[in-house]
């Protein structure tokens, strides 16, 4: 949600953002890239249907997408939440008119070309234009390769899913897709994102024996794995963009540790400095740190699942952070070499298969001391908690742990949340010791 800003103190309707889809509208309807819009996928024989009775796919798929106060609905909800009180605050403090919540928001709060701003982010956000398969996707003996190869998006490979969802969930170069620290400031929340797990809040898919014959069984390792290197690889790329890393005479905060300014002021002799020493950070003390959640976790993954890359990885992480003490040039050039390494690690990631035994490594890898002492701040921790969530899922989905015996372990989970739960009270040794029980107990399922 990014703001806008209101002539007067009542909403903004929706009428004037209604446009027909810019210039997807003036398309012909079997144009390879034309946006056709919910209605093309609602029918009831489609994906419309009231009950999930439907084969070999559910067929309530919009129903499910529509789902009020429930994550697999929030993408239908993305537009209605600039025009609710909370949007509008933030277009007020933005100063944002109608051309500027289009260039502001809509990146991300409603479809790029879409027909209807006020569906939000529909199926052909994710899916593709549906303009060039649309015609075939439901004919007898289609196949998912072929809709592939007409143009559907192949949301079944985890690095294609990734930069779809990195988007609108962490920042991409699209107008309207880039969470500037002023949009967050204004009242924006902070962006956090985790491949997998995400998924799983939004599915609205059977996978069984049907999904997996046509499309392959997914692998939460592997998506959780390429997902955290992709982010890497986004965050680094617009870093590395001028126009994006300053923000006037002002770096762009948005890269940067939220929590490493967020912090109580020191202002007194009876005062002790908050911030913990990170080994990973070789940065002098008081400076603003890179926002490394997801180079922790790629560094957690790396080290058992690519340990020949791990090693070239942590030395040019942290040359990346020394780099920023020294100059934007230096920092450029870093940040090129460790994307060039996050890229490697992504196309590892995405050929592996990740076995039972290296899961359990990968989670005792991030709460043990090596990784665990990078987690001084409140961003690293969420990423580690929803890291330890999405692997024991994905472990329980592949069928290497019982659910029942996974199950049993919920509470040592809920600890470890409850510990990040609100970023103002985070005390980065209580989370450690949280998040140590809850990988505990799950030794114990070894």
């Amino acid at each position: 949600m990014v703001a806008t800003a209101l002539a007067a103190a009542s909403l903004i309707a929706p009428a004037p953002l209604r446009a027909e889809g810019g210039s997807a509208g003036s398309m012909t309807e079997h144009s390879s890239r034309a946006h056709l819009g919910v209605s093309t996928c609602a029918g009831s024989t489609c994906h419309g249907h009231s009950v999930p009775d439907g084969n070999p796919v559910r067929q309530d798929e919009l129903l499910q997408w529509q789902q009020e106060a429930s994550p697999t609905g929030a993408h239908s909800r993305a537009y209605r939440a600039i025009v609710e009180p909370r949007g509008q605050a933030i277009i007020r403090r933005m100063g944002l008119d109608s051309a500027g919540i289009r260039n502001e928001c809509l990146g991300c709060h409603a479809s790029p070309g879409a027909v209807k701003v006020s569906e939000g982010v529909d199926c052909e956000t994710c899916h593709g234009a549906a303009g060039g398969w649309i015609s075939s996707h439901y004919t007898v003996g289609k196949t998912y390769r072929r809709d592939v190869s007409q143009g559907m998006t192949d949301l079944v490979n985890p690095k294609t899913r990734a930069k779809v969802c990195l988007d609108c969930h962490f920042s991409g170069e699209g107008q309207g897709q880039f969470v500037k620290h002023r949009i967050m400031a204004a009242g924006h929340p902070r962006v956090s994102f985790e491949l997998d797990l995400f998924s799983t809040l939004q599915q609205h898919w059977n996978e069984d024996a049907d999904y997996a014959q046509r499309k392959s069984k997914s692998n939460t390792m592997r998506m959780w794995a390429v997902g955290q290197a992709e982010a890497v690889k986004r965050s680094l790329e617009l870093f590395s963009q001028p126009a994006r890393a300053n923000d006037g005479v002002f770096p762009e905060f948005y890269f940067y540790d939220c929590h490493s300014c967020h912090r109580r002021i020191i202002d007194g002799e009876q005062d002790s400095v908050s911030a913990v020493p990170n080994p990973g950070r070789p940065i002098q003390t008081g400076m603003p740190p890179y926002n490394d959640e997801n180079m922790i976790m790629l560094l957690a993954a790396a080290r058992v699942a690519a340990p020949d890359l791990a090693a070239t990885f942590d030395t040019r992480s942290k040359a990346f952070h020394r780099a920023m003490g020294e100059g934007r040039g230096a920092a450029v050039s870093a940040a090129q070499g460790l994307r060039q390494t996050a890229e490697a690690l992504s196309d590892r990631f995405a050929a592996s298969s990740f076995t039972r035994e290296q899961t359990f490594k990968i989670m005792d890898t991030i709460a043990g001391d090596a990784i665990s002492s990078r987690l001084t701040d409140y961003e690293g921790s969420v990423q580690s908690v929803m890291a330890i969530d999405t692997l024991l899922n994905g472990l329980v989905n592949q069928g290497m742990v019982p659910q029942g015996s996974a199950a049993g372990l919920r509470v040592q989970i809920n600890q470890a949340y409850a510990a990040v739960r609100d970023p103002n009270q985070y005390k980065p040794f209580a989370f450690r010791r949280a998040l140590s029980g809850a990988i505990g107990s799950i030794r114990g399922l070894r």
